[in-house]
């Protein structure tokens, strides 16, 4: 099974995340989505601050791949604003798809409307100019019934507020990747956890990320109805070999 049109490619370290200079991160940047065009996988996904560069590369190569970035990464907990700010200048910059992080911090504290108020403005905006959006739930930071219930509000204010012919631009996606435990280990999503958003997304697609470690890892989310997957080893896994990373 060739599972590379279902493939979001991720690069998401900074320069300090990664040890290195900022000039080699940008080299890892270009690297990644000079593969992704070669590799012809769906998506790159990058920060925001490279979604030009990406595109550029991407149109001098005449591909279809495309540039997708994460948006109040990977906290989430940043205002209203600061998403639409940082979204729309991810928008003119040429990204297609924008990753949310979903203000998961405030629906824990209860606090449903700002959750709410978020998800329907930033939808709105991201699907008026035509691109997709995906809001991150971080499903490390959730027990399964708090899975049940965020996933259900974002669908419930999709529903409510846009017309059908949207419902398949807007996903819900399972992890940033970056979500650290109190052990310090990094959270990462569960088929059961895969399972529980699939099961309360619909009609809305799902998104699998965090976790992600080899082919039969997509084969099993796409068997069970996952539509995009998130990896940063994306062609180790779509040359079926193996990997060693957590993300």
């Amino acid at each position: 099974m060739n599972v590379r049109c279902y493939l979001d490619s991720t690069y998401l370290k900074t320069a300090l995340q990664a040890g290195i200079s900022d000039m080699d991160n940008i080299n890892i940047v270009e690297y990644c989505v000079r593969e992704a065009i070669e590799e012809q996988f769906k998506l790159v996904m990058i920060r925001p601050e490279f979604v030009a560069i990406a595109k550029e590369i991407i149109m001098q190569s005449n591909s279809r791949v495309l540039v997708g970035t994460v948006i109040d990464f990977p906290s989430g907990d940043h205002s209203l604003n600061f998403k639409l700010q940082e979204a729309q200048s991810a928008i003119a910059a040429g990204a297609d798809e924008l990753d949310f992080v979903i203000d998961y911090k405030s629906f824990l504290k209860g606090d449903l409307n700002i959750v709410k108020q978020q998800v329907l403005e930033c939808s709105r905006l991201v699907l008026q100019n035509n691109r997709t959006i995906k809001w991150i739930i971080e499903v490390a930071a959730l027990n399964a019934t708090q899975i049940i219930q965020i996933t259900t509000l974002i669908k419930n204010v999709i529903i409510a507020n846009f017309k059908e012919d949207v419902y398949d631009s807007v996903f819900v996606k399972s992890s940033t990747g970056f979500f650290t435990k109190n052990d310090g280990s990094i959270g990462v999503a569960t088929i059961d956890d895969i399972k529980l958003i699939l099961e309360n997304a619909f009609p809305l697609p799902v998104k699998a990320a965090g976790g992600v470690r080899s082919y039969e890892d997509v084969v099993t989310l796409l068997v069970l109805g996952v539509k995009r997957i998130g990896t940063s080893v994306a062609k180790a896994i779509a040359d079926a070999a193996p990997t060693n990373t957590d993300y």
